[in-house]
């Protein structure tokens, strides 16, 4: 029954944001909430364990920014990799080891992370609240 639940509310998941992204490119100032934009996503770039992902402003015509929230649940991570852009991390709370050009330090709330192109990171949740960042970076050019 759990699985039927489950089942039908990412179905319901998937209608909203079909429904969103359906309006098409937007060239207005606006406003979004968070809750309108939750995606459940497997941990980026390879890695493992469950993320919650807010993808703000993505239907903003010709906006080049790139604006992020993500939540690495308990056990998640964002999977080691190099930057094929500058990009950065702020984290809002929880605790994590951040992977970055072969250092590892713990990273918490208050902690900015700025990973360059060619750099190499990633990141991972420990402890057991989640790990909630923003990640922002320029959206490389001819790229959704």
């Amino acid at each position: 029954m759990a699985f039927v639940k489950l089942t039908a509310a990412l179905v319901l998941l998937c209608g909203v944001c079909a429904v969103a992204g359906a309006q098409g490119p937007r060239d207005d100032s606006y406003v979004e909430n968070e809750s309108d934009l939750a995606i459940a996503q497997p941990g980026p770039h390879g890695a493992e364990g469950l993320t919650t992902g807010y993808p703000f402003f993505e239907d903003a015509a010709e906006f080049d920014l790139v604006f992020r929230k993500r939540a690495l649940h308990p056990g998640a991570s964002i999977g080691e990799h190099v930057n094929d852009k500058d990009e950065i991390y702020y984290v809002l709370s929880g605790q994590g080891v951040l992977s970055l050009q072969g250092q590892t330090r713990t990273v918490r709330a208050g902690d900015a992370v700025l990973t360059r192109q060619g750099h190499r990171h990633g990141l991972r949740q420990r402890g057991k609240d989640d790990l909630v960042i923003l990640v922002v970076f320029r959206r490389p050019p001819n790229r959704p």
